[in-house]
């Protein structure tokens, strides 16, 4: 794979707004883009900070991938995302390595970017996703 950059690390937190000033208040972090995902159960909030990007996460439910994630971990970083410059051709390559996959096809993510996600068990224990932005 030729990633071309950590897009962004994604963290689960129970209070969104708390997030938000926290990460402003102590990184001097700026709002970039805020999005809802209902099929997806998650709320969340890119921030900005110099050339990086944090993706603060909230779930809309218990019983949604955040959700879950949060009852067993607790708030903390849930996943790291890779630019790539296809995802889908991604996914073919991972398939034919046999890498375990969540996604077997790219889906529309928050911010209308087209995402896939690598299961951790393929990745040392770190939930992974493929974003590209086009």
């Amino acid at each position: 794979m030729a990633a071309r950059e950590i897009h962004h690390v994604g963290v689960a937190v129970i209070d969104l707004d708390e997030a938000v000033a926290t990460y402003s208040d102590l990184f001097g972090a700026t709002v970039e883009h805020p999005d809802t995902l209902e099929e997806q159960g998650v709320e969340a909030v890119a921030v900005r900070l110099g050339s990086g990007r944090i993706e603060l996460l909230r779930a809309l439910g218990d019983d949604t991938p955040v959700g879950r994630f949060l009852a067993r971990r607790g708030p903390g970083m849930h996943h790291v995302a890779y630019g790539v410059a296809d995802v889908g051709a991604e996914l073919e390559r991972l398939a034919a390595a046999g890498v375990h996959l969540i996604d077997a096809e790219p889906r529309t993510g928050l911010y209308g970017l087209q995402v896939a996600f690598v299961h951790p068990d393929a990745v040392h224990g770190v939930l992974t996703e493929l974003v590209t932005d086009g």
